[in-house]
C-alpha cells in the first residue's frame, strides 16, 4: 500500500537532513496517515479511507465527507474517492 492520502495526494517528499557542521544525509518526509471510517450522510453508509490528519481537519471543516468531496477537485482524489464523489452527485441530483 502506497503512502498517498486518498484525499489530498499527499505523498513521501525527500529531503536532507542537515547537521551542525552543514554534513548532509538524505531522509523522507512521510505523511501522517491515518485509517479512517467517514460517515457520507447522503448515501447513508461509512467510507473507510486511509488519509492524513490534514485531510481528516478539512473534511470536518467542510461541514463533512459530501460537502468536502463535492468542492475537491479530481486530481487530486484517489479512484476510490472519485467513485464515491460520482456516487455523490448523483445521488445529489436524483433528490433535486
Amino acid at each position: 500500500m502506497s503512502r498517498v492520502c486518498e484525499l489530498t495526494g499527499k505523498a513521501v517528499m525527500s529531503g536532507n537532513n542537515v547537521s551542525h557542521a552543514l554534513n548532509r544525509t538524505r531522509r523522507k518526509f512521510r505523511p501522517n496517515l491515518t485509517k479512517v471510517t467517514l460517515l457520507s450522510d447522503i448515501l447513508g453508509q461509512a467510507i473507510k479511507m486511509r488519509i492524513s490528519t490534514h485531510a481528516l481537519r478539512s473534511v470536518e471543516h467542510n461541514g463533512g465527507l459530501d460537502n468536502y468531496l463535492v468542492k475537491a477537485s479530481e486530481g487530486t482524489l484517489s479512484l476510490k474517492a472519485r467513485r464515491v464523489k460520482k456516487l455523490i452527485k448523483k445521488k445529489m441530483a436524483a433528490a433535486a
